[in-house]
């Protein structure tokens, strides 16, 4: 190692460090911290809040204004550039840093890279307990910080300057690793951020992390066509693995060649084009009934990057043939195995386009072709009469909103859900006409995430039009960052549904024998119970108190206007829509284990329970 050495301080080294990683993937550079978002206190403020001051230049900063939508806005970027591109979060100690939490577990479950850097106690001790310090009786190396260790992918304490060298390069690693990747964090005490170190030059060199393609074992693929051959009713379900390596392509050839159709759950949609004939939509809890009707009688159900979880396999209910045997293609090992599938462990685009030339000339029956065809062609006519409305002076449903939306965005237009109802609604009938265009979070159905992630989609993507389509539920857990998309110019749309209440759990808790207990917002009368009066809130008033230019909706004809209006603004706005709460979307077409109580005294939990008894029985276990 060279002599030469600068002094810094720990945290200046950090910034100066994370300014000179790249990623590279099939000969395409990025900066790989592309920037660093922060709510500035105590525990950060002259340590690393200095450091980012002392290196403007070269790293980009972000002023958010809620520690957790932060976190969404730095993985909405993440997604949009698949993975090849994250952003780093600083906090303060205390409650900041424990506002991280949520929003690392999103990233975590949903394999997504974010750099976390929270402040600490004094490594010292000096001052002790120190504002907004947990002390913990028996482990006094315990901090709240400590919470992020079983929502990130790497945690380390950095308790001495040189400790940061090692653990700088492990959570770079982490963070480019395709099969790993998630939140890393990295908690910052505070004296230890401020304090000087004389650093090895070659520490802020810059450093490429080559994001590897693994190629499947020859073994592994043998089984895998013998398997494919072998099937009369093939189905693949496309996972966002394939968005992730950029796969789209190659399925592609891949369908076309072979007439193996596809299914995607929420991460997927969008591998295909919605007017590929082998596209069948969703699949699972959400899915369509030409997905979910072939998924029953499917004999081989091939995952490609999908974790197949609850939703996407009916809690085990869906795929019915007595014969069903599943192969997944999948990055990681612990994914490849589940359902106790061949496995088949690679890249995903490396993946299907071997398996492309291994099964050249072979192609499924004509007649299971047909089959597929004509039932996507009657689930095409389900989403027009959901789509359509037949007066423009009428109060909007929500699912008239969906194709009024669907009307107007284009090809490049990114749509962004997480939780509600709408997930439902857009799983099985949003036309995803571009790999990024469809935008749900439901790994973690974290309400909330839809604005700040239309944020980090805009920085990601400047001048693709990105709309966060936001339930009134969801709108009054994070609007905040409505202030920070104004103060960085950004024109993201928001389309802020109101039916006054949890429309979605509402439901659920219905079907469950909850009987809808605490889901509207509603007057309380003198004796306790609710009036059928809304509250008298007006959300539009409140994004318009934010920045946003607010633009009101009342019926299907002003909704279409609105809509247009808000793609050509140059700045953030909000359409404002009340729906018809009636739910007009198709029903469910397959189940999802909620559990109800097994005893119970009133009649709508009874009857509840002995839904539940039938459709439980229902369940697999593949073996």
């Amino acid at each position: 190692m060279s002599a030469r050495t600068r002094r810094l301080t720990t945290a200046q080294a950090l910034v100066r460090f994370l300014s000179a990683q790249y990623t590279e993937r099939d000969g395409v550079r990025r900066r790989l911290i592309a920037g660093t978002w922060g709510i500035f206190g105590h525990g950060n403020v002259a340590g690393v809040g200095q450091a980012l001051v002392e290196y403007a230049d070269v790293m980009p900063f972000h002023q958010g204004r809620n520690e957790q939508s932060m976190v969404h806005a730095a993985v909405g970027h993440a997604r949009q550039l698949n993975r090849l591109s994250a952003q780093a979060v600083t906090t303060s100690i205390g409650p900041g840093a424990t506002n991280l939490v949520t929003g690392a577990a999103l990233a975590t479950v949903n394999r997504l890279p974010v750099l976390l850097l929270p402040g600490d106690y004094f490594a010292s001790h000096a001052p002790d307990p120190l504002l907004q310090q947990l002390e913990h009786p028996v482990e006094a190396d315990v901090s709240v910080n400590d919470t992020l260790r079983p929502v990130s992918r790497y945690f380390d304490r950095i308790t001495r300057p040189e400790a940061l060298i090692p653990s700088a390069l492990q959570a770079m690693r982490v963070l480019a690793d395709p099969a790993e990747t998630g939140a890393v964090t990295l908690a910052l005490p505070q004296d230890v951020q401020a304090e000087a170190y004389d650093w090895p030059e070659e520490f802020f060199a810059e450093r490429v992390w080559y994001v590897r393609r693994p190629a499947p074992d020859p073994v592994e693929l043998a089984a895998a066509v013998e398997a494919i051959r072998s099937a009369e009713r093939p189905l693949i379900v496309a996972g966002g693995g394939v968005h992730h390596s950029e796969a789209e392509e190659a399925l592609r050839a891949l369908v076309d060649a072979t007439g193996i159709p596809v299914s995607s759950t929420q991460a997927g949609k969008g591998s295909l084009r919605h007017d590929h004939p082998a596209d069948l939509g969703g699949i699972g809890h959400t899915g369509t009934a030409v997905s979910d009707g072939l998924a029953r009688t499917a004999d081989l159900v091939i995952g490609v990057g999908t974790r197949h979880t609850d939703f996407t396999t009916a809690s085990g209910t869906l795929f019915q043939n007595p014969d069903v045997r599943f192969l997944n293609l999948n990055i990681t090992g612990f994914d490849a195995h589940k359902l106790a599938a061949r496995p088949l462990v690679c890249d995903a685009r490396t993946g299907l386009e071997q398996l492309a030339g291994a099964l050249a000339g072979h192609r499924v029956s004509e007649a299971y072709e047909a089959e597929y065809r004509t039932g996507k062609e009657h689930w095409a006519e389900v989403v027009e009469t959901a789509f359509r409305a037949g007066d423009d002076n009428a109060v909007p449903t929500q699912t008239q909103v969906l194709g009024a939306l669907d009307a107007v965005a284009g090809d490049e237009d990114v749509v962004i859900n997480a939780a509600g109802s709408l997930p439902g609604d857009l799983h099985k009938l949003w036309r995803a006409r571009s790999p990024r265009q469809y935008h749900l979070e439901y790994g973690y159905s974290c309400m909330g995430y839809e604005i700040p992630a239309a944020i980090g989609v805009q920085q990601a993507a400047p001048g693709t039009p990105v709309w966060a389509l936001v339930g009134d539920g969801t709108y009054l857990m994070m609007p905040t960052e409505i202030v920070t998309a104004v103060q960085e110019g950004l024109p993201l749309n928001v389309v802020l549904i109101q039916n006054h209440g949890y429309a979605s759990i509402g439901g659920l808790s219905e079907e469950t024998g909850g009987e809808r207990f605490g889901t509207a917002y509603r007057f309380r009368a003198a004796d306790g119970t609710f009036t059928g009066d809304p509250l008298p809130v007006d959300l539009a008033a409140n994004a318009a108190s934010l920045g946003m230019h607010v633009l009101r909706a009342r019926t299907v004809g002003e909704l279409r206007g609105a809509l247009a209006t808000a793609r050509a603004s140059d700045r953030p706005t909000c359409v404002y829509v009340e729906t018809d709460p009636a739910p007009t979307a198709p029903p469910a077409e397959a189940w999802w284990d909620v559990p109800v109580a097994e005893t119970a005294s009133r009649e709508a939990a009874v009857e509840a329970r002995a839904r539940y008894d039938r459709k439980v029985a229902d369940r697999r276990l593949h073996l």
